[in-house]
């Protein structure tokens, strides 16, 4: 899983665009447009019908302990009713300062440890709505792979505005630079009575769970590892990855999706798989090189011997095949049809576009893969071909024509 995970990192060029996003985000934010508990669970990045989205697809790991989207919203509708019930002025006090602790832990990602050593005349600037965090002790269970410098965390909107009436409150300006500064076993003691109240599993109603939740928020958002892994100060993405996981299908259909879009060649063919060479079989004239692609379909090729050497195939080597719309077959059967063909995928009718005399029928396969046939628009009607058909897509050994890495360049 581990591998997989970074050959997605490595590939990933969308990268800067989730990052802008995320700035435009923030710069909203700060104007006052969007408020920031909205930033929750649904990815907000655009994306086409077409491309697989990672953030959709997350799954959590089981052994990351972390809230729902209603439990979150929860035990904060908790902590602000508790806050809320205060009578006297010292347990005014004593609640405003564990509800601006809360507001930091849940937004900022941090430990507790980070908090509960915070300055408020210093690390936190409500201007620019930076909090300044430094690796504090974990304690209680709570994780040690943390850079040990300072690193900034943006918040914004609804926030910071409750984090302002909070520093700024006049029963609390004797406590300025040390208004966090509170025993963490009373902390964890208010943490668990909130809990308790909304119905909250034990194993949840800990400060560290909202770390968990942050991480988790942040990566649904879109947020790549690298960018989450600065936020909570992780020593190495590695540590990040270990809130990620994804289903085998969803995962392969990501590598085979990117695989192909950072391909660098340019080419007419409409189809194209990326995957290694698993066999090559020399003849006096022609080799027949087999493909294995990323999502586990296997292509076979029939090239000239001085193709061959040209393009260096071996096995072992990453290829790309591609073949053209036109040399496509489509066969409407329920079984594997008989036939001379070598290459035979199965696949659904996502598209239909009908000419006067042809017709571009785009199929998605297992791994969503897209194979595109040009046939006759006689040949749609015989077929009786509709949207959702599942079909199988034929091409000869000879109609694929092969490319390497190097032959891009």
């Amino acid at each position: 899983m581990i591998d997989l995970l970074k050959q997605l990192q490595s590939l990933d060029r969308t990268a800067l665009a989730v990052v802008s996003d995320a700035v435009e985000r923030l710069a909203r934010e700060k104007e006052g447009k969007l408020d920031g508990n909205t930033a929750a669970f649904p990815s907000r990045i655009s994306r086409s019908k077409d491309k697989p989205c990672a953030a959709r697809m997350l799954r959590v790991s089981t052994e990351i302990k972390h809230l729902s989207e209603e439990q979150m919203e929860g035990l904060t509708r908790a902590f602000r009713q508790w806050r809320g019930k205060a009578g006297r002025p010292n347990v005014r006090t004593s609640r405003e300062r564990v509800y601006g602790l809360f507001l930091l832990l849940r937004h900022t990602g941090a430990k507790l440890g980070e908090i509960l050593t915070l300055d408020d005349r210093t690390d936190i600037d409500l201007e620019s709505g930076i909090v300044r965090l430094t690796g504090g002790a974990g304690g209680h269970g709570e994780e040690e792979h943390q850079v040990r410098e300072t690193r900034e965390v943006a918040l914004g909107g609804e926030v910071l505005r409750e984090l302002a009436e909070i520093i700024r409150h006049p029963l609390l300006v004797g406590l300025q630079g040390r208004l966090f500064h509170l025993d963490q076993g009373y902390v964890r003691r208010k943490f668990t009575e909130r809990a308790r109240e909304i119905g909250l599993p034990r194993e949840l109603a800990n400060p560290m769970v909202l770390r968990h939740t942050r991480a988790v928020e942040l990566l649904r958002e879109g947020a790549p590892l690298h960018v989450v892994q600065r936020i909570l100060g992780h020593v190495t993405p590695m540590v990040t990855a270990s809130y990620v996981n994804y289903e085998a299908d969803d995962l392969r259909r990501l590598i085979t999706f990117y695989m192909n879009k950072e391909h660098g060649m340019q080419t007419s063919a409409r189809n194209k798989f990326f995957g290694n060479v698993v066999a090559v079989k020399k003849g006096t004239i022609l080799s027949e090189v087999v493909l294995t692609t990323t999502g586990g379909f296997t292509i076979v090729s029939v090239i000239t011997n001085e193709s061959l050497d040209k393009l260096g195939i071996a096995e072992g080597r990453a290829a790309v095949a591609y073949v053209k719309a036109p040399w496509v077959i489509l066969v409407k059967d329920p079984d594997s049809p008989q036939t001379s063909s070598r290459n035979r995928l199965h696949g659904e009718i996502k598209r239909i576009n009908q000419g006067n005399i042809s017709a571009e029928i785009v199929l998605e396969l297992a791994d969503g893969t897209e194979v595109c046939a040009l046939i006759t628009d006689e040949s749609v009607k015989a077929l009786k071909l509709v949207v959702g058909d599942k079909i199988w897509v034929l091409f000869k050994a000879f109609s694929v024509i092969l490319g390497t890495e190097d032959s891009a360049s």
